[in-house]
């Protein structure tokens, strides 16, 4: 195949998905073998949007690629979404998400030692949907499960791995510059949505379900975890 068909062949293949798409899945469909061809012509992709200030960018996520749009357009598309119902996670279930996210493996219990309440129901629902798993068992009596987030939770926010969760000493600054502005965090009064804003890059092309405003093309519930 010409370089130039492959491109474009790989170009639709990541338009078309609605998760990210790996390299070892473009050569399974093309039929080829090596990666060397596959990884240029996405590089080449990602280039010529950059390049042309294209609305749409290619990224990395979760070990695949997918096309998102520009965080320059975010204000637009925040207009035009903002009517639209989003599957959205409650404030216990995001403090939860993220003890495990940056403390995994961890166990239940310990979970409920940093929060001080029970998390049954928040572990049942984070389970149910895919962004924690059961990673094993802690070697003390009773042997307890271990928790540890999944690929789906790299996809809903977006993240090439867990290596770009935002480092502990960037809250503290943050606390830091809002303290000196003599800024005083408010309550939650609602449930925090899976899609608050925009991905790290922007938007994907299309409506994609995803903690840091990706939609996917499925219509989501506007159900609290």
């Amino acid at each position: 195949m010409e370089e130039n068909n492959l491109k474009s062949v790989i170009e639709a293949l990541i338009f078309a998905s609605d998760k990210p798409v790996t390299v070892e899945q473009i050569k399974k469909v093309l039929g080829i073998s090596e990666s060397a061809g596959v990884r240029k012509s996405i590089d080449d992709l990602r280039a010529e949007y950059e390049a042309q200030n294209r609305g749409i960018r290619v990224v990395e996520i979760a070990g695949g690629f997918q096309m998102i749009t520009s965080s320059a357009f975010a204000p637009f598309l925040k207009k035009l979404f903002k009517y639209r119902f989003s599957d959205k996670l409650s404030k216990p279930a995001l403090e939860s998400l993220a003890i495990i996210a940056y403390k995994q493996p961890l166990t239940k219990s310990e979970i409920e030692s940093l929060r001080n309440v029970n998390v049954d129901g928040v572990m049942k629902s984070l389970l149910d949907k895919n962004l924690i798993r059961i990673c094993g068992r802690k070697k003390i009596p009773g042997r307890p499960f271990v928790f540890g987030t999944t690929r789906q939770f790299l996809e809903h926010f977006g993240l090439k791995s867990l290596d770009d969760l935002p480092k502990m000493d960037d809250f503290t600054a943050m606390a830091k510059e809002m303290e000196d502005n003599n800024i005083e965090s408010l309550p939650e009064t609602e449930p925090l949505g899976l899609n608050p804003g925009v991905p790290q890059e922007g938007m994907p092309k299309r409506p994609l379900s995803g903690l840091n405003g990706n939609l996917t093309g499925r219509e989501s519930t506007n159900q609290e975890v």
